[in-house]
């Protein structure tokens, strides 16, 4: 009586191990220089459009930083032909919406439209890869909005202020430590020449990535882009990517952050560690794997299992890692301890459970569980158009290809407990880490 019932679960532990609907993607390069990377999704009559320059704020020259970022909100001032403004306002009343974001490492522009206005999108686009213009009037009450942009997601967030100094610890050379919104004394300065020679150097279809993703048939939407994207010739001035290198990290680094807004003191430690290499991700899935198993979930991972259910001296535990950066990947765990717990001997527990978990090696049932998790949740992404064309245009804006997109899965998938083991030995090295206490001011603990 039970045979059914069961069959049906193992066609669903099946069908989990198996790509979920995921058209073929289709990538050329125009002559002009510009990598075009299409789509095909049939199942909603929308479309994806966007644009990736291969520039961000590691690319800023010295004493400027935040002007990628600067450059971001100019770009909807307007161009030679179009009105400040108007972008999004043709967007807008087209029913569709639009938005840009800056990384360390490269800038994005999309609209999410209905399919039948990719064409529409393309051009206004175009237009101002290489006919951005804006007054004196329109960039200096932007620099304004970029100053009050970092007051009220940064400043005003004793987390992100906290974050931002331990970024600018653990890379004292390169520029993954300056924040991607700008030094406030340095924003300040940001002028409308600035940005404008900034736009010059790094903007032009030589150094972007066209992003196609939705409704649309594959031969026609490329013979889109070569009608509004061809024609624009390559940026002959185009500045090279030259970024210093971190140099080796001989001691570990450590600080102590405090402020009297802190409402729970919490233990946080940095990695720097290989990011994601195209032709060999092997670091990075091993290091992706290692990450949800200590702290990929808020009940069985091994952090929160042992320092939040067992011993009972953690509110929470944490660990992950960010391996979609050009130089450098960042893996980082913490502890939140409970009270009556300090954050010395918080991080002491911290590290004694990471230490035993690398002494001991993976449970296997936990790993072969993690995997499940993890290969489902990126089969799920596919079906999510916009996710998935955002997956393709960081991987190629950081120098990643096609295949090395595609091939995530597969890489995850030959991970073995071993590589696990042998990738958290070998890269969680304290002496390329930072370790920092978030906590009140020693005068505020004591008077309370």
């Amino acid at each position: 009586m039970f045979a059914r019932p069961l069959a049906f679960a193992a066609l669903i532990v099946v069908s989990l191990l198996r790509p979920a609907h995921a058209e073929p993607v289709t990538h050329i390069q125009l002559e002009n220089g510009l990598d075009v990377v299409v789509i095909e999704d049939r199942r909603a009559p929308v479309v994806v459009h966007m644009v990736w320059y291969r520039v961000g704020a590691a690319d800023e020259p010295p004493l400027q930083s935040g002007i990628a970022h600067f450059l971001e909100h100019l770009m909807f001032k307007g161009t030679d032909t179009m009105a400040p403004g108007a972008f999004s306002e043709v967007v807008e009343a087209n029913g569709g919406r639009d938005n840009a974001f800056t990384s360390w490492d490269y800038t994005g522009y999309f609209q999410r439209v209905a399919s039948d206005r990719l064409a529409l999108m393309m051009e206004m686009e175009a237009d101002r890869m290489q006919n951005l213009a804006f007054t004196d009037a329109e960039w200096l009450p932007e620099r304004d909005v970029i100053l009050e942009e970092r007051g009220q997601v940064l400043e005003s967030r004793v987390g992100g202020q906290f974050n931002e100094t331990m970024m600018a610890a653990l890379f004292k050379a390169h520029p993954y430590g300056i924040p991607i919104i700008g030094w406030r004394h340095e924003m300040e300065e940001l002028t409308g020449d600035m940005a404008m020679e900034f736009y010059r150097q790094h903007y032009g279809p030589n150094n972007a990535i066209l992003i196609i993703a939705g409704d649309v048939d594959t031969a026609e939407a490329l013979e889109l882009a070569r009608a509004h994207y061809g024609p624009i010739p390559p940026n002959p001035d185009l500045a090279p990517i030259a970024r210093p290198a971190e140099p080796p990290h001989l001691a570990e680094r450590r600080l102590v952050f405090e402020d009297a807004r802190v409402g729970t003191p919490y233990v946080s430690r940095m990695y720097k560690v290989p990011s994601r290499a195209s032709g060999d991700p092997a670091d990075a899935a091993a290091l992706q794997m290692l990450a949800a198993l200590l702290g990929g979930s808020s009940t069985t991972s091994v952090l929160e299992r042992r320092l939040n259910f067992e011993e009972g001296i953690a509110l929470s535990a944490w660990a992950g890692y960010n391996s979609m950066m050009r130089d450098y990947g960042m893996f980082s765990v913490g502890i939140a301890p409970v009270d009556g717990v300090s954050l010395e001997e918080a991080e002491a527990a911290m590290d004694r459970v990471i230490a035993e978990f690398l002494q001991e090696g993976v449970d296997l049932a936990q790993f072969e569980r993690v995997r499940r998790q993890i290969r489902a949740s990126e089969i799920y992404a596919l079906d999510d158009t916009q996710g998935r064309a955002r997956q393709f245009g960081v991987g190629l804006s950081i120098g990643l290809s096609v295949e090395d997109v595609e091939g995530w899965i597969d890489a995850l998938e030959a991970v073995t407990p071993e590589d696990v083991i042998a990738a958290g030995a070998r890269l969680l090295d304290r002496r390329a880490a930072v370790t920092g206490y978030l906590t009140q001011p020693q005068s505020a603990e004591l008077s309370q």
